[in-house]
């Protein structure tokens, strides 16, 4: 499918450090407008629409006639006024994306990324790396979480957003970036010169635990998670298990088309979600079928960072009573976002256009999907190797084995 028809839920709970964004969303399979269509829309817009605009087009002389350095870049200023537009809204789901971000928005899914290989926060005054990808450039040389990159080639970026210094630590595999890091219990910064590579992710990883229970990890749905859900579900079925443990922790989400066919591999029938517009119209999808785990007892981990497509996952299984829920409560992102490319490859807009409800018809936007057992995860877990959510998860399905 062309990324300019993929319908997502998007969320930007966290970054990669390479080509591409980790991002959250749905594919729902809704084709966009044409540019004709949008074009014959723009034709019945209201008569007063120029007179509205003069004061814009005002102060866009007074810049380009008074400003001190000379001359401007329009398409910056273009880009710019977009950028206000949609941030005017008031929605942080709803927002312009220029080319570059919109290209890595549309590669991170993909799977494949050229960078460090980090997983990163950028809510803070420095980009903080929240772990390395396994296998990465960013993983051998060291880098660990919390570390927090204060300097990038020798440039200071006090004061600097950490989105900018994520672009900057962007770049084709087989260039150098040299990074200075502060890392907690050390006096001084840190350096160290990363060779970027390029960065493979599977979305779907599973293996076998003790006492014959499947674990199945997805950490986002992209365009490849249904294939390699499959091939993970073929190889645990041939292991004979009794139970499955899935683990959305940290899964920002996806394409809504993916997470209703990982949703069909566990549920028999009936609605997966309901899609509901400004209109109040409501539109239901369903469990294509064909379900391959839709008997064994389940136990779904979540946590803040669970959004999304992973969220759609959770609560249907949850609202069906297929699975226990055994974490934090999860990030809350109930709305639908769509993506729509803009003329002469200048981004895209990404404009919320729907409400998504659980099969039970409960809204969970801003409010999260509550588990079954509230089990925290805390830096002391971290820190010493535990993981108090899973062991919880064990037990509990041990417990629905059992009976």
């Amino acid at each position: 499918m062309n990324k300019t028809t993929k319908i997502l839920l998007s969320l930007f709970i966290g970054l990669i450090l390479s080509a591409g964004m980790f991002s959250a969303g749905l594919l729902a399979g809704i084709y966009l407008p044409s540019l004709s269509n949008r074009a014959s829309a723009n034709a019945t817009t209201p008569k007063d629409q120029h007179a509205l605009f003069v004061p814009f087009w005002e102060a866009w002389d007074i810049v380009h006639n008074q400003y001190v350095d000379q001359p401007l870049d329009d398409v910056a200023l273009m880009r710019g006024a977009i950028r206000g537009m949609m941030d005017a809204i008031g929605d942080k789901q709803t927002y312009y994306m220029d080319p570059v971000v919109y290209e890595e928005a549309t590669t991170q899914l993909e799977g494949e990324y050229e960078g460090i290989g980090a997983y990163v926060d950028t809510s803070g005054d420095y980009l903080t790396i929240v772990s390395p990808i396994e296998g990465s450039p960013a993983e051998a040389a060291g880098l660990k979480p919390g570390d927090q990159i204060v300097a990038i080639d020798g440039v200071d970026m006090t004061g600097v957003s950490p989105e900018q210094a994520r672009q900057k630590v962007l770049g084709p595999a087989g260039s150098t970036v040299t990074l200075s890091i502060a890392r907690k219990g050390q006096e001084e910064p840190l350096e160290f010169v990363l060779t970027r590579a390029k960065i493979v992710v599977p979305s779907v990883t599973s293996k076998t635990l003790e006492n014959h229970i499947a674990y199945i990890d997805i950490n986002q749905f992209g365009d490849k998670t249904t294939s390699e859900l499959m091939a993970a579900i073929d190889q645990t079925l041939s292991q004979n298990p009794k139970g499955v443990i899935i683990d959305l922790r940290n899964d920002g989400g996806g394409y809504l088309q993916t997470a209703i066919e990982a949703a069909s591999q566990f549920i028999e029938k009936g609605i997966v979600l309901y899609e509901q517009y400004g209109d109040g119209t409501r539109v239901p999808h369903y469990a294509l079928g064909e379900g391959r785990m839709t008997n064994l007892p389940i136990v779904v981990l979540v946590n803040e960072g669970s959004a999304s497509a992973s969220e759609v996952l959770a609560g249907a299984l949850q609202d069906y009573g297929r699975a226990k829920l055994v974490g934090v409560i999860s990030y809350g992102k109930g709305s639908v976002q769509q993506w729509m490319p803009l003329s002469d490859d200048n981004g895209a807009a990404r404009v919320t256009v729907a409400k998504w409800l659980t099969p039970h018809e409960r809204t969970i936007d801003g409010i999260g999907l509550t588990p079954d057992y509230v089990v925290e995860f805390t830096e002391a877990d971290a820190a010493n190797n535990r993981d108090p959510q899973l062991d919880k998860a064990i037990e509990v399905l041990l417990g629905l084995i059992g009976k």
